[in-house]
């Protein structure tokens, strides 16, 4: 059971567990608490010897401890374990599913605690309150904010860690600490003297909790800023890493359920004869399932009998209390709402559109996109009378704990949920209704209240990820400009219709604003001084939607940087020369990306072989900016993207190695949605796609040369998980419209009808 339980491993070793609270919060021990008390709560919380930094108001928890020291009443915000054989576990307080956090985290205590990295490992953090992020309140990875919110958090808590370890070994030494010096793990003394951190780690927690510390200076930095293999590139190319699709404890049952085709329905009868009598078949039973809708769950002793037990139901559905929507009556609403006035986001002066002597008019499609991760979604859920304990790969260990404990009718501290690796998400494992973790829990409700119990894994197949909805949203973009006879934009009029993600969501109150989901306009206008008038429609619709990689940058940064290209040749100017006009004097950042990018690729000085066109374009979302310079072909009637030159601006790069595969992905990513046939679409209600047949993703041919070059800045680090989307797909459209004069007004690509 070693590998399911890592994350509690750090516990398990005795040495030294360091910690800190949020960054902003001061770090102190709590008044009234004695050291004996002190020890005995974090004894208790987890055993062996460790050191918490307290929560504001968990005085009072820690002091219960002397009271009743058998229960568990204090959990030390742990996130640094050093062991006696000098290894170093970090806790990790996000999900890793691919972007790389379980090494650029522990980077950030490592370079302050002046560790010996090739001993330092990362762990995946349980829920917990002292995992929460700072800026949301809750322990989450989105936003793209794992390390802009954790900056300098981690590396407070390897310095504090190292300034523990130093006061250690000097007070044995009996010297003073300014003479104790610490490096790769080892600390020496002015005597010659030499010891491992792991042989002063008992001696550290002795030591007081500093409450401040100094940080390195960057031009120190011996980890931060180095390319630095990823630390579990080995276990995952050799086949050994453990997800959780991988993670099915002993005596657990495999549980599928057939869920409503139109999101909401509810089973009016079934039949469960036939799956009965297949083997491995243990129980049929019905339950609930997300939206207020029903289902049938079948639990076998395996996936397979789960599987053709599921397929040999017969259900009767009553859809009579939910909408159908079909896409192409939906497109028609769209386009017909995308021309009355909505909610105005931006205000402007369109006195001049009307008279100008050039006009651009467009109207944009984007479709429904599926996040379709690798590992389709799934978790173990062992539900008892007083506890329930959850594995998962969740996004969102704070919303999926708290919806654990309501469905299951327990308190949240009755809650266990344990982070597992994951294959992928791009937003799919961070749903504010945790719909498939609620599920789950129906299940095992049901499972017990038929007399059973025990653990069981839900699964979903290929086809249920693919047709299960929250969807990244549907738009129609509508643009009327006006131009003078030089080029020069005098209006822009601007529509967006659309469903919004953040309404109903923790989100709300601060991303919807007058009507306006900020998700929904992010992007639009930026970086460039445009006269633009901004105006929404919010649709409703029966069809659950969510944030995808890089959230409404998806569809914003297509318009803006198709129609800036589009201007720049009315204005028969380079688009590059055009762009740098139109950039507000402050956005320097995004001069630097552009300018990187255009130098590397030899953009209007090298020739292109024959039948290849340039294409540009440039985004900032989520404060990193991404800079695309691509070279595009049409082979056969097909687009073909040849080569991508990437000019990234994220500030400090903590990972150059994270940040290069970080913009890969995305960029093959937005690839996909230019593909023939990347579309979510529904006809009366039902999803029409199910599987990598009818809803492609990019495959290795598709794949164009990346090369990705960095902007150097010492300033705190800005968020990479997301920003390599949203230039790639227009960069494309401006090199196809190079090529055959046609502008492409919707994804997926489509030359034929463009």
């Amino acid at each position: 059971m070693r590998i399911e339980w890592l994350n509690q491993e750090a516990l398990q070793h005795g040495g030294v567990t360091l910690g800190a609270a949020l960054a902003s919060a001061p770090v102190t021990v709590a008044d009234g608490v004695s050291r004996r008390g002190f020890m005995k709560a974090g004894a208790v919380a987890g055993g062996g010897l460790m050191l918490g930094f307290f929560l504001p108001g968990a005085g009072k928890l820690a002091q219960a401890a002397d009271a009743a020291p058998a229960k568990p009443v204090y959990a030390p915000n742990a996130f640094l374990h050093i062991a006696p054989d000098n290894t170093v576990t970090v806790q990790v307080n996000r999900l890793e599913f691919g972007q790389g956090v379980q090494t650029s985290l522990p980077m950030l205590i490592a370079e302050e605690l002046d560790a010996d990295w090739s001993l330092v490992h990362g762990a995946l953090a349980p829920a917990g309150e002292q995992y929460k992020d700072a800026a949301y309140g809750m322990q989450m990875t989105g936003g793209s904010g794992s390390i802009a919110h954790s900056f300098t958090q981690y590396r407070e808590i390897g310095a504090k860690a190292r300034a523990m370890l130093v006061g250690a070994a000097a007070a044995q030494w009996k010297v003073s600490p300014d003479q104790v010096r610490a490096a790769k793990g080892v600390l020496y003394g002015p005597g010659g003297q030499k010891a491992t951190f792991g042989e002063f780690a008992d001696a550290a927690m002795r030591q007081p909790v500093p409450a401040t510390v100094k940080l390195k200076d960057p031009r120190d930095f011996a980890i931060i800023g180095k390319p630095v293999k990823r630390l579990d590139a080995a276990a995952k190319s050799t086949g050994k890493q453990q997800f959780g699709i991988d993670f099915k404890p002993p005596g657990a049952k495999v549980a599928m359920v057939a869920r409503p085709p139109v999101f909401g329905a509810k089973v009016a009868k079934f039949d469960a004869s036939k799956a009965k009598a297949i083997k491995g078949v243990l129980d049929v039973l019905e339950v609930k399932t997300d939206r207020g809708g029903s289902g049938v769950a079948v639990i076998a002793e395996g996936y397979w009998p789960a599987k053709q037990g599921r397929d040999a139901l017969v259900i009767e559905w009553d859809t009579s209390a939910v909408e159908k929507v079909s896409s192409d009556k939906q497109l028609a609403t769209f386009k017909a709402l995308a021309k009355t006035p909505g909610t105005v986001a931006k205000p402007a002066d369109m006195a001049k559109l009307a008279s100008a002597p050039k006009k651009i008019e467009a109207v944009y499609e984007f479709p429904y996109l599926a996040h379709a991760p690798m590992e389709p979604l799934n978790c173990v859920v062992d539900l008892q009378a007083d506890k329930c304990t959850m594995w998962v790969g969740s996004q969102f260990q704070t919303g999926d704990q708290a919806a654990i404990a309501a469905t299951s009718g327990l308190k949240p501290e009755q809650v266990t949920l344990h982070t597992m690796m994951a294959g992928g998400g791009f937003g799919r494992r961070a749903v504010p209704s945790s719909d498939y973790v609620v599920e789950a829990v129906n299940v095992a409700k049901a499972y017990r209240a038929a007399g059973k119990g025990g653990p069981l894994k839900l699964m979903w197949s290929r086809e249920d990820d693919i047709k299960g909805g929250y969807y990244r949203p549907s738009h129609v973009h509508r643009a009327q400009i006006g131009l003078d006879a030089k080029g020069k934009i005098l209006a822009w009029d601007h529509t967006i219709v659309g469903q919004s993600i953040m309404a109903g969501t923790p989100f709300e109150a601060f991303m919807v604003k007058n009507g306006v989901d900020g998700t929904m306009v992010e992007g639009m206008g930026e970086p460039y001084t445009l006269p633009m008038k901004l105006s929404v429609h919010t649709a409703k619709a029966n069809v659950p939607v969510l944030w995808w990689r890089s959230v409404g940058s998806t569809h914003t940064a297509f318009v803006m940087e198709t129609l800036i290209d589009e201007a720049a040749h009315v204005a028969k100017m380079d688009p590059v020369a055009y762009r740098k006009q139109l950039i507000d004097a402050k956005h320097t950042r995004h001069i630097a990306a552009l300018n990187l990018a255009v130098a590397k690729s030899g953009y209007g000085k090298k020739k292109l072989p024959k039948g290849q066109a340039w294409g540009v374009a440039m985004h900032e979302s989520f404060n990193s900016v991404v800079a695309y310079v691509v070279t595009a072909s049409v082979v056969q009637g097909a687009p073909k993207l040849h080569q991508v030159w990437a000019g990234v601006h994220c500030n400090l790069a903590v990972n150059p190695l994270t940040i290069e595969a970080q913009v890969q992905g995305a960029a093959l990513m937005a690839l996909g949605m230019t593909i023939p046939g990347a579309a979510i679409t529904l006809k009366d209600g039902v999803v029409e796609q199910q599987n990598f047949g009818d809803y492609p993703v990019p495959r290795m041919p598709d794949m164009p040369v990346i090369e990705v070059h960095l902007v150097p800045s010492g300033d705190a680090p800005t968020g990479m998980g997301e920003p390599g989307v949203p230039p790639l797909a227009p960069a494309f459209a401006n090199a196809l419209f190079a090529l055959t004069g046609k502008r492409l007004r919707k994804l997926p690509f489509d030359l034929a009808a463009a």
